[in-house]
């Protein structure tokens, strides 16, 4: 199910919210549950069983690995690392996997054929093609961290089957994050002490979760979906245009996915917040950043951190020598990459990133030498817009390989960025490529969000709290209003849910 389709919005979190407050505490967990199946099931009913497949291995091994001691203890978490790795691997990255091993004895004159999973249907339960759970990796992550905090002893296992699968599937943040740790979540849902979910009925909650839903909402079905367009009549067609419009699209590709994946969090933050729970921020102005270390500690924080947590400090982090600390930051982000989707093109991005950390380490030197002798470090205001801007583009070159249809894409992209010119014509005839009023209206609302970002990430980080009297009732409005005038009803699917 959408978030930002008709059945969510009018039906079932209307519904789900209501019920939730009127039940008792005991019963709450159980409609959580009944709801996020009913959630996850709206896509693809069978992938159900994938996802209970998962949960049972690690509800399983959370209380295996608590009550064993020594080397079976680790063999109960390698059995849980294994099974969900390998459920990724069999459904995300099999196709992947065969096609490269297919190309690579083809051009070594070895005859090599295995069946794509695209082409299996699982006995005609599955449609044709459909093979990838949504929100496959999100959800794996969140039951994976559990065994390995269980295994660290940070966290004592679960010991109610339900209430750790609501855990796993709790439906706003089941299918795109952001990725919740049990010291989170599922102490949350433990707060009751086995009486139940005892988070009440709060006004000022419930307002300020529907005003941060409304804002995710802006951010979906305003800018990214209307980026969206514009973005996919380019990049379908990199050979047919200029490198004025490859360059806008570009630009306005960063700010669809980042508007497409921090209103998904938006929206999840909210709904979860009108319940009485507090998911954690997953975005915090990303593009204000001044370096690629900044940005990835303010884009998806959620899954940078788990990279951070559970792979890179137990390769050794930076408590290693120099060679391997690097080693670590670009295998890291390679992975990271490779998390993303089973692509080439994820793979370089991933490794772009990954380069641009070693790299601004190795440099970190030269560029100390170069602010002292320019000044930049007498005028630090200067210093950090250059940062941001320098920061903003390396993202948004890297970008281009995150969104092209393939590898060969990306670099005629480049190509024709740079060598094709400039040319207002080129962007008139990508204007008149779209429908009428198209061009001008999405880029006079992607300024507008420019102006506004800020100032709510202002308004989150002042005590969480939102703004009361009449210009924040104003502000809201109008967003309300720029929803119902602007927005994009087709009940397009969020960027990430594919990952």
């Amino acid at each position: 199910m959408l978030f930002n389709s008709a059945e969510f919005c009018l039906l079932f979190f209307p519904l789900v919210t209501g019920l939730y407050f009127v039940l008792p505490h005991r019963r709450r967990w159980l409609l959580l549950l009944a709801a996020s199946c009913w959630f996850y099931m709206a896509f693809v009913p069978l992938f159900i069983l994938i996802l209970a497949f998962t949960i049972l291995v690690d509800f399983v091994a959370g209380i295996a690995i608590e009550g064993s001691s020594g080397p079976r203890r680790k063999a109960y978490l390698v059995a849980s690392i294994v099974a969900n790795v390998g459920v990724l691997a069999v459904f995300k990255y099999w196709d992947f996997l065969n096609g490269n091993l297919t190309g690579l004895l083809g051009s070594i004159g070895l005859e090599y054929h295995m069946p794509k999973l695209k082409e299996w249907t699982f006995f005609g339960l599955l449609p044709a093609g459909m093979v990838l759970p949504i929100g496959l990796s999100f959800h794996t992550f969140q039951s994976l961290s559990y065994t390995i905090e269980v295994y660290r002893g940070h966290q004592r296992a679960e010991r109610r089957f339900g209430l750790f699968a609501l855990y796993v599937m709790f439906y706003p943040q089941l299918v795109a994050g952001p990725i919740e740790r049990p010291a989170n979540l599922l102490n949350q849902l433990n707060a009751g002490d086995g009486h139940g979910i005892r988070s009440r009925y709060d006004h000022a909650r419930v307002v300020w979760g529907l005003k941060q839903m409304l804002w995710g909402f802006f951010k979906k079905l305003v800018i990214a979906d209307r980026c969206g367009v514009v973005v996919d009549q380019v990049y379908s067609d990199v050979d047919g245009y200029g490198g004025a419009s490859l360059l806008l699209a570009t630009y306005l590709f960063a700010f669809q996915i980042y508007c497409d994946f921090s209103g998904y969090t938006d929206i999840a933050l909210g709904a979860a917040r009108v319940m009485g729970f507090d998911l954690m921020v997953n975005f915090r102005t990303p593009y204000r950043s001044t370096s690629i270390s900044e940005f990835w500690s303010r884009w998806h924080i959620s899954l940078s951190s788990w990279f951070r947590d559970y792979l890179y400090i137990p390769l050794g982090g930076n408590r290693v020598v120099k060679w391997r600390w690097y080693f670590n930051l670009f295998l890291v982000f390679m992975v990271s990459g490779l998390w993303h989707g089973a692509s080439w093109t994820y793979v370089i991005w991933g490794a772009l990133h990954g380069g641009y950390l070693v790299l601004a380490l190795l440099c970190a030197p030269l560029w100390a030498r170069f602010d002292a002798l320019t000044g930049l470090d007498a005028r630090p205001v200067l210093k950090r817009w250059i940062n941001v801007l320098v920061t903003f583009h390396l993202v948004v070159l890297a970008w281009v390989f995150f969104r092209a249809n393939q590898v060969q894409d990306a670099f005629t992209l480049y190509d024709r960025l740079f060598s094709t010119g400039w040319s207002f014509s080129d962007l008139m005839g990508l204007r008149d490529d779209l429908n009428n009023g198209m061009f001008e209206a999405t880029l006079v609302l992607v300024g507008l969000f420019l102006l506004i970002d800020p100032v709510y990430d202002a308004w989150i980080k002042r005590e969480r709290v939102w703004p009361g009297g009449w210009q924040g009732q104003f502000a809201f409005a109008t967003l309300a209003a720029a929803i119902l005038i602007f927005g994009f009803y087709g009940a397009t699917s969020f960027i990430y849910f594919q990952f």
